[in-house]
């Protein structure tokens, strides 16, 4: 049985004594920020050697996207985060995770912080004033104030830019939620099968400009789950064993006003990690299943990920076909613009259509030859990324 290899070390530690009655109250950023602050000065590093992140709850976050407000307060770059949840077995939990990241070569220098502390009363009474950011997280005390709610308005702002720098246009972006349209025609469980053209898409309500409704994922509801074996008892599988030979992350951000560029992401990073670890090039790649909340995240992301050059991704899906008959196959299950959005199961749906058209059981959309899979997950507001690239044997 494999196992860890001892090339991982702890290099500094911080603490916070324990106090039954404290003198003050922290913000939770601010505890995280400080206790970082604290283990780096121990280890004799600075903030710029950290790319990894673990860590417990956050209050400031509304409970979602912790890793993406964190990094964004403590101004580095993720390229392995995780909320370790196991109670009195956080500490430990938080620390293997760190060492097998590490030994995967999935980053280098990872924080592991956690903290119990007296957080101040809202003053303006109340919880979380939004889904994605409590009071007293930047997002929700310099955004949400001015408007700057959810994510149609950043992902706009971002098809905006991306249009000003490299003249999109928008047949280009449509014309991603026409193929998967196609690709969802031919999968019985995908919500929305009836066809659809460019002209409908244009025509569809304009929800933030220049995004319209056709373009933006429906919410619904669903679920999903993935069983990850070891390669040993993977031949007892009663299915092909889609073997998991790359894999990237990197999360820079989480609020637009802090993204460091809104037309250079944090999916570049990401993908290039997962091909250089799978020692594939991207013309091995048989179909791209890519997260897709927008037309502009996919165009986004085909270029980061290296499929076409940067500002060529409207060019790039003009000049090819995105459906299962194709001759670049991209969510071939109708992504989420037509499969459904069933909230973090969304991004799950593009992992089972991989092992779906990877297994030969994907029905009248299974391509010809399916045995190298891309896949890429997007979270927050362009900036939680994870690739993978899966293999078939």
């Amino acid at each position: 049985m494999g196992g860890l290899r001892g090339e991982a070390a702890i290099v500094g530690i911080a603490e916070f004594a324990p106090v039954r009655r404290p003198d003050r109250t922290w913000m939770g950023l601010e505890a995280y920020a400080e206790l970082a602050r604290l283990a780096l000065d121990d280890a004799g590093f600075s903030h710029d050697d950290v790319d990894g992140l673990m860590t417990g709850h956050l209050a400031d976050s509304g409970g979602l996207f912790a890793p993406g407000h964190l990094t964004e307060y403590l101004g580095i770059a993720s390229h392995f985060s995780e909320v370790v949840d196991l109670g009195g077995a956080t500490g430990a939990g938080a620390v293997l995770r760190a060492a097998m990241a590490i030994e995967m070569g999935l980053c280098e220098t990872a924080l592991c912080i956690v903290h119990t502390l007296p957080r101040p009363k809202n003053p303006k009474g109340g919880g979380p004033t939004f889904r994605m950011g409590a009071w007293g997280s930047p997002m929700g005390e310099f955004d949400y104030p001015f408007g700057a709610i959810g994510q149609n308005y950043a992902y706009a702002l971002i098809a905006n830019r991306y249009a000003y720098e490299f003249g999109l246009t928008d047949e280009q972006r449509a014309k991603v939620a026409v193929d998967q349209r196609k690709n969802a025609m031919a999968n019985p469980k995908a919500v929305f099968r009836d066809p659809i053209d460019i002209d409908d898409v244009l025509n569809s309500p304009v929800i933030v400009d220049p995004l319209h409704m056709l373009e933006i994922v429906m919410p619904c509801f669903g679920g999903a789950a993935v069983v990850v074996t070891s390669k040993e008892k993977a031949k007892r599988a009663k299915h092909r064993p889609a073997y998991i030979i790359g894999g990237g992350e990197n999360t820079t951000h989480l609020s637009v006003t802090y993204d460091p560029s809104f037309t250079e992401t944090p999916i570049k990073a990401a993908a290039d990690r997962a091909f250089e670890m799978a020692g594939v090039k991207r013309s091995d790649i048989d179909l791209a299943s890519l997260y897709d909340c927008y037309t502009i995240t996919v165009l986004l992301t085909l270029e980061d990920t290296g499929f076409c050059g940067k500002g060529e991704a409207g060019k790039f899906v003009e000049e090819h076909d995105l459906t299962y008959r194709g001759d670049f196959p991209m969510n071939t299950h109708g992504g989420q613009l037509s499969f459904g959005q069933a909230g973090m199961a969304g991004g799950m749906s593009h992992i089972t259509e991989a092992y779906l058209q990877l297994t030969g059981r994907a029905g009248e959309r299974q391509l010809r030859r399916c045995d190298t899979v891309f896949v890429h997950g997007n979270g927050g507001l362009m900036s939680e990324q994870v690739s993978l690239i899966l293999r078939g044997e």
